[in-house]
């Protein structure tokens, strides 16, 4: 009688388990789209947005490394790189790339930025940024790793090889910056997605999503080197309608050489639910010379805490070809 229970309540904690990495799946990997964590927030706006393009004093390199859900097999897995750069006083471009892993599901996609600058007024530090993204995401399923069952004793033998599509759409973005003000708005796969493998009643074809970043930063008292960076980022998926918001905090110490340490915490949750989270944790980091490093690591506060030990995120950066740009709207926000 032990053992039988304990098999069932074995077999009930699996059955959630899939069931949970199910809706995490429909959220995520259907979307086309690179899920947003924090890395947006290891001093990488560009992860958000494509007016970010060209604005620093320097080509901007950054890795990242994600693992969700440390503990479940099968948990999404993803490595990406973004790198921008100046290349006039008002005019950036960037590329980033990416590969997402769920299962076996799996993603790998593409994105060409330009973003152009304006001065709305030099005194008050006005300015204005436009950006728009050519992205092409590929979506396959790897039959490898398909296992039989007791329902299903056999593959079936029409499935030969991995079942993939391509998609190409576009984003749109605007940026607004006041002195340590800013306010950005991005829409991101303005086109509907093309179907050509998959059932059209199972999968979404409206991948369109919006995506809202604002904050502010403060100088800390005078030759402190302290910074303070209060932020909010909004997402809202077109799809199903629903939408996640990120409360953020972030301090920055530089000392005499520009280089500096920082550290923060976020808080995401679902609009619908403000006081349940889905996640919340502390991050981390530093930049020496050209080299940047962070961390962040995100507490699970839903059903799947119980079965994984939170997600991580690594960030390794590369600050090249150092040089003040002769326009103000693209010279470097974070420190001047």
């Amino acid at each position: 009688m032990m053992m039988m229970k304990a098999i069932k309540q074995t077999t009930i904690r699996n059955l959630v388990t899939i069931f949970l990495l199910l809706i995490a799946a429909k959220n995520y990997s259907q979307e086309l789209n690179l899920p947003v964590f924090t890395q947006y927030l290891a001093d990488n706006n560009f992860v958000v947005s494509p007016t970010y393009a060209g604005i620093g004093d320097n080509l901007k390199i950054r890795a990242n490394g994600l693992t969700q859900w440390v503990g479940i097999k099968g948990a999404p897995d993803n490595q990406s790189i973004y790198g921008d750069v100046r290349i006039a006083d008002r005019t950036g471009v960037g590329l980033s790339l990416y590969n997402d892993r769920n299962g076996n599901t799996i993603q790998t996609g593409a994105k060409f930025s330009f973003a152009h600058h304006l001065i709305i007024d030099y005194y008050s530090r006005q300015y204005l940024s436009f950006g728009i993204s050519y992205n092409i995401n590929s979506f396959r399923i790897d039959i490898n790793n398909f296992n039989t069952t007791y329902e299903n004793p056999t593959i079936d033998p029409f499935v030969t090889d991995d079942r993939r599509t391509s998609n190409n759409n576009f984003d749109i973005g605007a940026l607004y910056r006041f002195g340590g003000y800013w306010l950005s708005f991005n829409a991101n796969n303005i086109l509907p997605k093309n179907f050509d493998e998959f059932i059209r009643k199972k999968e979404p074809s409206l991948l369109l999503n919006y995506q809202v970043y604002s904050g502010y930063t403060f100088k800390g008292p005078k030759k402190s080197g302290l910074e303070y960076e209060p932020s909010v980022f909004f997402q809202w998926f077109g799809s199903d309608n629903r939408s996640s918001t990120d409360l953020n905090f972030k301090f920055r110490k530089y000392n005499r050489y520009g280089d500096y340490y920082w550290g923060g915490i976020s808080y995401r949750f679902l609009n619908d639910q403000v006081l349940k989270p889905l996640n919340i944790g502390p991050m981390i980091g530093f930049q020496k010379n050209i080299f940047y490093f962070g961390y962040a690591y995100q507490i699970t506060t839903n059903e799947l805490a119980a079965y994984n030990s939170g997600t991580h995120v690594v960030t390794i950066g590369l600050n090249f070809l150092q040089g003040i740009s002769n326009c103000p709207c693209t010279q470097d926000p974070v420190h001047d």
